[in-house]
């Protein structure tokens, strides 16, 4: 028998429908506020803006700097991301294929410092990088994020690689592979649907992450799109008409770099599903 459209599918459409408009409804008053005039946002928040101000975007990418900040944010992205991506994946492949005690124990600590709350370990760590000479440096962050990203990216790495079969590897090493090549001609391309998620989580968390880089960034020149959106917010005035369109521009980005990586995500979860 087919699936039957019943009166419960309905009204699990429109509760569905009626939750997606109430996620929605922040964007709406982000997107109709970035177009008003600082006195229409104050006035009259929830209505459509009377008169389309574009202005306000062309005075927040100037105040931004924004080719500037776009570029740190991106730098930082993509470091990041290279560098989680190929120590952490490494790493988890060490771990599944050594059969030791040993393996376990690290593997579990990797999981368990992922529960550490990054407020708790916060001044420890800017001490000990201010010790290392690692603050105000794009690197430095970078190396900060790796510590961050490690045990979350090596857990779903670990998982993943469970499931790929040994006589795989054993039949490469045979053909003359060595370990090495055996990961990254074998091992790491089927890696790929794992990747492409890893990529995705770890985009979105670096590029909007405000904390860790604003200790640790401290030349204006090395800022990001969050920090510089930041000072659109003082202690006694928000400047509403520059902040809500530098959101805008912070987000636009990310919108395109998902928008463009939604067939890797559809075919990787097929892939992974399949396997």
């Amino acid at each position: 028998m087919g699936n039957r459209y019943t009166g419960k599918t309905f009204i699990g459409e429109i509760l569905a429908i009626l939750l997606g408009l109430v996620f929605l409804v922040p964007f709406y008053y982000v997107i109709s506020n970035s177009f008003k005039s600082f006195a229409e946002i104050l006035t009259n928040t929830s209505a459509l803006p009377s008169v389309l101000q574009f202005q306000n975007y062309v005075n927040a990418f100037e105040k931004l700097n924004y080719l500037q900040v776009f570029k740190n944010s991106l730098i930082i992205t993509i470091a990041s991301n290279v560098v989680l991506v190929i120590f952490c994946s490494m790493a988890a492949y060490m771990l599944v294929r050594t059969k030791k005690k040993i393996s376990n124990v690290i593997f579990m600590m990797f999981v368990a410092a992922m529960i550490i709350p990054f407020e708790s370990i916060m001044i420890p760590l800017i001490k000990t990088a201010g010790d290392l000479r690692l603050l105000n440096s794009v690197w430095g962050l970078v190396i900060m994020y790796l510590g961050f990203g490690s045990g979350m990216k090596i857990f779903l790495y670990h998982g993943f690689i469970k499931g790929i079969p040994v006589e795989l590897e054993e039949a490469a090493i045979i053909d003359g592979c060595s370990r090495f090549g055996v990961f990254w001609r074998i091992v790491f391309p089927l890696l790929k649907p794992i990747t492409v998620t890893i990529v995705i989580l770890n985009s979105l968390w670096i590029w909007n992450d405000f904390l860790l880089p604003s200790l640790v960034l401290q030349d204006p020149e090395l800022r990001t799109i969050p920090i510089a959106t930041f000072f659109f917010f003082g202690q006694y005035t928000k400047q509403w008409d520059l902040a809500l369109p530098a959101l805008i521009l912070g987000i636009i980005p990310l919108l395109i770099f998902f928008f463009s990586m939604q067939k890797h995500i559809i075919k990787g979860i097929t892939s992974g599903s399949i396997k």
